[in-house]
């Protein structure tokens, strides 16, 4: 009897493939690790992206308005208080008018002039409003508008996008700082008025003028102290705004590597294209070699070719230099055209480190350069 035994292979090829870089961070795998580049920040900043907080803009505008109601809470209490002695005392002519259209005519010219009245005493206010939250903005990012965040986009009106901003770390630090917010105004406005209800108590046995008064210095001095309170979550609010902008703005390697090669190039093609024009002006530099009078050498690892023609130029012109293994090809060319070939090392280094390919030679050598020449010359037989 015979037993056959059979090899299960237990082995699994999972069906689904997957890659663990899902599991990463972000989608590319790397942590932002690099601070913001210039070019980074000027985008954002042409987006409207800036480290702004608008508390700030709020608490100097909240102080402004209250110290010019101090200043000139008295002037409107009387103001307002005879543009409505105006507006009651024309009640008795409006009920002598009789006619259906006067009535309506007389009213209206009534309300037109208080209203006029009230915007007048107003502007005042506005006008500190507004310059106050433009300064603040000026202070705090500089003066560049931009009209970016205007431009309608069709990310702001996704309901995906929408329901991942009302459930993100930001809108949580909103709701913190806006509960925040009610709680100092609040025991602001209790400490305050716990202390002075007796004058409250007061204002129904005053006169009119004494009331208002009254009412004007306790809200002006709530005011204060609410501005005051508002200037320090301003404050903080100021320093989280900035800190959270810097880690926003935050990039990794790779986007700091493609930014650069953007705006710079990618730095393998411009070694390239350094290296291609360094070899075709070697190619200009040797062919010009034959032309030279002298190879002037360390001797063995600098090589300065010198060509001098009074009709082309007034001094000696460096025709060709080289350093180590271009110094030997100098001298292989220069033995090939029966150039002379002259050690004096320290010439070699000055000419090789201060002339370079094309240029003459400067004063201070020509006295060291012409005993070469003449040196050259006395061998040929030249004048």
């Amino acid at each position: 009897m015979s037993t056959v035994c059979r090899v299960v292979d237990y082995s699994y090829t999972p069906v689904m493939k997957y890659d663990l870089q899902f599991f990463a961070e972000d989608a590319n795998g790397a942590e932002k690790t690099e601070e913001a580049t210039p070019k980074k920040l000027e985008d954002a900043r042409k987006e409207g992206q800036v480290a702004k907080s608008q508390e700030v803009a709020t608490a100097f505008s909240l102080l402004a308005f209250f110290i010019l109601l101090r200043i000139l809470y008295r002037f409107l209490g009387k103001s307002f208080f005879q543009e409505f002695s105006r507006a009651y005392d024309s009640i008795p002519n409006i009920a002598r008018l009789y006619d259906d259209y006067l009535p309506f005519l007389y009213i209206r010219s009534v309300l037109n002039n208080a209203l006029l009245t009230i915007l007048l005493l107003c502007s005042p206010f506005f006008l500190v409003g507004f310059l106050t939250a433009f300064l603040c903005d000026i202070v705090q990012v500089g003066l560049k508008p931009t009209a970016k965040p205007l431009q309608p986009k069709l990310n702001k009106i996704n309901p995906i996008s929408g329901l991942k901003k009302i459930f993100s770390t930001r809108k949580l630090f909103e709701l913190f700082k806006s509960l925040l917010k009610l709680a100092i105004m609040a025991i602001v406005i209790i400490s305050y008025f716990s202390k002075r209800t007796e004058s409250i108590f007061l204002l129904y046995n005053m006169p009119l003028l004494q009331a208002i008064g009254l009412m004007g210095n306790l809200i002006i001095g709530l005011g204060m102290r609410i501005a005051a309170a508002y200037m320090i979550i301003a404050f903080a609010d100021f320093i989280y705004q900035k800190r959270k902008f810097k880690k926003d703005m935050m990039m990794t390697k790779q986007e700091v590597k493609d930014e650069y090669k953007n705006s710079e190039g990618n730095p393998e093609v411009k070694g390239a294209q350094k290296r291609r024009m360094m070899e075709a002006s070697r190619r200009r530099m040797m062919k010009q070699l034959p032309k030279a009078d002298v190879v002037i050498t360390n001797p063995t690892h600098y090589a300065v070719a010198i060509k001098y023609d009074a009709e082309e130029a007034d001094a000696p012109v460096v025709l060709a230099k080289g350093a180590d293994y271009l110094a030997q090809k100098i001298k292989e060319v220069a033995r090939e055209n029966n150039i002379e070939i002259v050690e004096n090392k320290p010439l070699a280094r000055m000419l090789y480190a201060n002339v370079e390919v094309g240029e003459m030679v400067p004063p201070e050598l020509y006295k060291a350069v012409a005993e070469v020449l003449a040196y050259v010359y006395h061998l040929k037989g030249k004048a």
